[in-house]
């Protein structure tokens, strides 16, 4: 580097800070409108983080931070020596990848078709009744799964029945080799309608004379789906699938919580309820941390790896 080229250089960094702060002089109100939301996110996401410590601990209540009993990585030693962690670790799995397959392609497939109807009306009621599910707690979704599916006169049963597919009832809730499939297609009943609204959201942004030129050319609705919808809301898609594999292990416990019985127990227990049962159930406080603390590490690592493959595979990122 030359000396006659510092002062240039100086000269430019010093034109960038003013204009980074007259950009932040024209906006400080959007600066202001969002302090708040900063203040929340820390208090609720990052501040939280220092119970982190207690994973580390022989945690007591009532004790202080420094009376506390350090004994590394025992806890997560326990953990990873546990039969119930590693048979809750597999359902957790099993259950997000089925979820993940099922409650993202149909979706897709139900956006993809409800823009297709031409009827207004139509449209805007099937798109009503379809997302009003999500707005239902998972307590009356499970009674109304355990009702549809029970053998005393449950639809389900009934239907079967009627079209000569069984001959006798099936007690859906009580095998065992069945709860997976009936919890992931409670989920993708209750969730298909509200995850559809950010693909019809992204369809609706589609230039229609796309469409046009595609009918001019003789394309068929088919082909204009596969052609111009698709490949439209493809970046839409891929964000969303990344965020969707970051969240594989976070499942939560609701739906194998309720849905499940001593019948399905060994099917029925994922991490969150594992940690509610094992830690915070039995006020083992330590041990219900290293779990949440794995979870998070595990989700963590699983959003990075399948955004730098999508990265790196299609271009597209979320980071």
């Amino acid at each position: 580097m030359r000396v006659s080229d510092l002062p240039l250089q100086n000269s430019q960094r010093s034109i960038a800070r003013r204009g980074f702060w007259q950009r932040m002089l024209q906006q400080r109100y959007l600066y202001f409108m969002a302090i708040p939301f900063a203040i929340w996110v820390f208090l609720f996401s990052y501040l939280p983080l220092w119970g982190w410590t207690m994973a580390f601990q022989k945690f007591r209540v009532g004790q202080s931070f420094f009376d506390q009993k350090w004994v590394g990585f025992d806890n997560f030693r326990m953990l990873f020596q546990d039969d119930q962690f590693i048979n809750a670790m597999r359902n957790t799995l099993a259950m997000s990848l089925m979820g993940l397959i099922a409650g993202f392609t149909v979706p897709i497939i139900f956006a993809v078709l409800l823009n297709e109807v031409r009827i207004s009306f139509l449209k805007r009621f099937v798109q009503t009744v379809s997302y009003l599910p999500h707005f239902v707690s998972w307590v009356v979704v499970a009674g109304i799964i355990t009702k549809m599916l029970s053998t005393d006169n449950g639809v389900v049963n009934q239907l079967l029945m009627n079209l000569h597919l069984i001959n006798e009832p099936i007690a859906f809730m009580a095998k065992e080799n069945l709860f997976w499939y009936v919890v992931t297609s409670a989920d993708v009943w209750k969730e298909t309608g509200w995850n559809a609204i950010i693909y019809l959201a992204a369809i609706s942004g589609i230039g229609p004379e796309l469409y046009e030129a595609a009918r001019v050319d003789g394309a068929s609705r088919l082909k204009q789906m596969w052609h111009i919808t698709l490949p439209g809301i493809r970046s839409t898609i891929i964000i969303l699938l990344i965020m969707s594999i970051g969240h594989l292990i976070s499942i939560g416990f609701e739906k194998q919580f309720l849905l499940g019985n001593n019948l399905v127990k060994d099917k029925s227990e994922v991490l969150d309820l594992y940690a509610l049962k094992y830690g915070l159930g039995m006020g083992r406080y330590s041990f219900g941390t290293a779990i949440n603390i794995f979870n998070s590490v595990v989700s963590l690592i699983l959003l990075f790896v399948a955004n730098g493959i999508f990265k790196r595979v299609t271009k597209e990122s979320i980071m």
